[in-house]
């Protein structure tokens, strides 16, 4: 077996049982997480609920998720903890698949849930494949091993299963080796045209010959690209928030309309999309120029118009023969994607405008968050000498680049420094910050979802008032990373956890704790939790009340819905909640209500916290415009200068810029200078 895929194996099966451990998680879950994580970060999925079921006559199911498309995604797990990496055969792939068809056969047909125990998550799952059987259009049934796939197996087609469209999805060890390999960038799609459409697609050269960059029109049929929807979903979107907001919104009405009433007139009336890939193939015949396959094609603007195609072809029973959309196609070096597509994106689009850069992983809050992460050392633990750091990882992978090409002894120093367990993503922020700050029930969304609510409100905090996002809230972030771990633990400890619906548990009995603080007007000393980097024994204990509060509660679903999980998605859950919220505070220990400080002393807090950042930025500003340099911001002066794109105080402090070294711009000026350079790039000029 190849050396490397041995590596990763070894390296993947320690994190699994270090993570199992802190986690206080089986280690099967552990490793459903692992890799679930994986393909909801890279598109492959949208979400993952853990759902453990094994029954003696051959079913088994151990996790699922439903999306938006009316697809029902289930996960079946190859694990039994192995010490060595070894080879699944075909036959044991076929006996795998086999168990997860037969639970969903016996859950569409026979209705399976009624020999289930009604509080169970199987019971859930199992009477929602019941409920739904008419509106689930797909199931994708996705195999999860820790061995090596045989080079025998490299294809599973697609079927019918209890009449419903099938797709079967094997995750090895050796094929999420080399996701991870890529530094967390999803899988390219390889669409050949000719195979799946039996056609190729004409289109029109839009670059010189000779041109490094390559660009085509296409006039693209609405069947194709409702297909090629269908069939990917997410992944078909270029992985950022404006994208997930397009095609995750209802089915505008305008579209629909013309798709059902005026087909012929849809070219006319769309604005079209714009759309990048990695290598572009192309035939010439006697039709002209046709496109026979496309690399890694990813639409960066017009989600909405692919997904409205999709949802009214299959809700109105609307044929597309009559469709077709227009699309511009970029073709984009590998190494240059991450520079390129969200400008591509970012110019494309005025429609549904979340913030300047859409909150990529290159967003300023993002690469604060990284800054601080890198800089400011967390206090040791009690009984600890050492101080760590926690790990910010705003690109998929970054945790694992960083130790790539260490020797052995900068690879202990470095895990010393940053612990595997104090490493957190950016959905991860998302869902420590959402469970306080936002209603609890996207955290139960899922981590994409989540995220793009999160995204939502940053970044427009973020245009508002970059200086909120300092120190204090970089600290406060930690201690609710803190909180929500902890929280973790502690359900998986108590004797009435049966293992389901920990992430529901675990977001209401924080949203509880918050909703206490509020009534009141305290909060939660996070401060405090910074300093000791743990939680103070009455904050556990109203924590243990309040999680077997939200686990009861929950469980209670009302008449109609019968899956835990998606009952918390509800606005009613919470609202049911909440209105119970009264009586459980005598449960509460009594030092909890004395350990909250005030609102007031929080919000001095946070305003002392925005000035120091205020500072901050100012010399960080000053130093920017010196590393610049004279020669530079006396092109900036010329060039925005001919284009009467400055303002008379701007000329001025430009004419300061032009004299460094021997004059150095104040840091107000230099805040004004870092101003004036977004809006010469945003002219077109390369500068900085």
């Amino acid at each position: 077996m190849d050396p490397t895929v041995q590596d990763f194996f070894h390296d993947f099966r320690q994190e699994l049982l270090a993570g199992a451990e802190a986690g206080s998680q089986f280690q099967l879950a552990e490793f459903m997480r692992l890799i679930a994580d994986e393909l909801t970060e890279t598109g492959f999925v949208e979400g993952f609920e853990f759902c453990h079921y094994r029954a003696p006559r051959g079913m088994r199911v151990d996790g699922y998720w439903f999306n938006d498309e009316n697809a029902l995604c289930l996960f079946v797990a190859d694990f039994d903890n192995r010490d060595e990496l070894d080879s699944l055969t075909k036959t044991e792939v076929e006996a795998v698949f086999k168990r997860v068809t037969n639970f969903f056969e016996a859950s569409r047909n026979r209705e399976l849930y009624r020999e289930l125990e009604e509080t169970s998550p199987e019971y859930g799952l199992s009477r929602d494949i019941s409920d739904r059987k008419d509106q689930i259009l797909r199931v994708n049934f996705f195999l999860l091993s820790e061995r090596v796939l045989s080079d025998r197996l490299q294809v599973l087609s697609d079927n019918e299963i209890a009449d419903t469209s099938a797709t079967y999805h094997i995750w090895d060890i050796s094929r999420l080796q080399r996701q991870q390999a890529s530094r967390g960038q999803k899988e390219a799609l390889d669409i050949n045209f000719c195979e799946m459409f039996g056609r190729e697609i004409p289109c029109l050269r839009a670059h010189m010959s000779g041109n490094s960059y390559q660009s085509y029109l296409i006039v693209m049929p609405g069947e194709i690209l409702s297909t090629l929807y269908e069939k990917y979903g997410a992944r078909l979107l270029e992985q950022n928030v404006r994208s997930f907001l397009q095609a995750r919104g209802k089915v505008n009405k305008g579209i629909r309309t013309t798709i059902i009433s005026e087909p012929g007139m849809f070219f006319a009336y769309n604005n079209g999309i714009t759309a990048t890939a990695q290598e572009v193939k192309t035939v010439e015949n006697e039709s002209g120029l046709q496109i026979t396959r496309i690399k890694d094609l990813q639409i960066v603007n017009g989600g909405q118009t692919t997904a409205s195609l999709f949802h009214t072809h299959r809700k109105d029973k609307t044929s597309l023969k009559e469709i077709f959309v227009q699309m511009k196609l970029s073709v984009i070096d590998s190494e240059k994607i991450e520079e390129t597509v969200p400008l591509i994106s970012e110019y494309a689009n005025t429609q549904n405008k979340v913030s300047a850069a859409d909150f990529y992983s290159n967003h300023p809050f993002h690469i604060r968050m990284q800054e601080f992460s890198r800089r400011i050392w967390a206090p040791a633990r009690h009984g600890e000498q050492r101080e760590t750091k926690w790990f910010y990882e705003r690109a998929r992978g970054q945790y694992a680049d960083a130790q790539s090409k260490m020797t052995p002894a900068d690879l202990r120093r470095f895990r010393t420094e940053y612990p595997r367990s104090q490493t957190f993503t950016k959905t991860d922020l998302a869902k420590f910050e959402n469970v306080w700050e936002d209603h609890p029930k996207f955290v139960n969304f899922g981590a994409q979802k989540n995220f793009v609510r999160f995204a939502e409100r940053i970044g427009k905090e973020w245009e508002k008032s970059s200086d909120s996002f300092n120190e204090f809230y970089y600290r406060r972030v930690i201690a609710r990373a803190l909180i929500f771990k902890q929280t973790e633990k502690l359900v998986s400890a108590q004797p009435w956890y049966n293992g389901g619906y920990r992430a529901n548990i675990v977001a209401y009995a924080i949203a509880i704790i918050c909703e206490i603080c509020c009534r009141h007007k305290k909060s939660v000393d996070f401060m405090d939790i910074w300093k000791t980097q743990s939680l103070n024994s009455a904050l556990v204990k109203a924590l243990e009340v309040a999680a077997k509060f939200a686990n009861d509660s929950i469980v209670q679903t009302p008449p109609g819905i019968s899956n835990v999980t998606e009952w918390c998605k509800k606005d009613a859950c919470w609202t049911g909640l909440q209105a119970k919220i009264g009586e459980l505070e005598t449960s509460f220990p009594s030092g909890f209500l004395n350990r909250l400080i005030s609102h007031a002393e929080q919000e001095t807090r946070m305003k002392d916290a925005k000035k120091t950042q205020k500072i901050d930025n100012g010399i960080d500003a000053q130093k920017r415009a010196v590393e610049i340099g004279s020669h530079q911001w006396k092109k900036i002066a010329q060039s925005l200068s001919e284009k009467k794109a400055v303002s008379l105080k701007e000329v001025g402090i430009l004419k300061i810029a032009q004299q460094i070294p021997h004059k150095i711009p104040s840091e107000k000026q230099s805040l004004v200078l870092m101003d004036i350079l977004e809006k010469a790039r945003a002219e077109g000029l390369h500068v900085g």
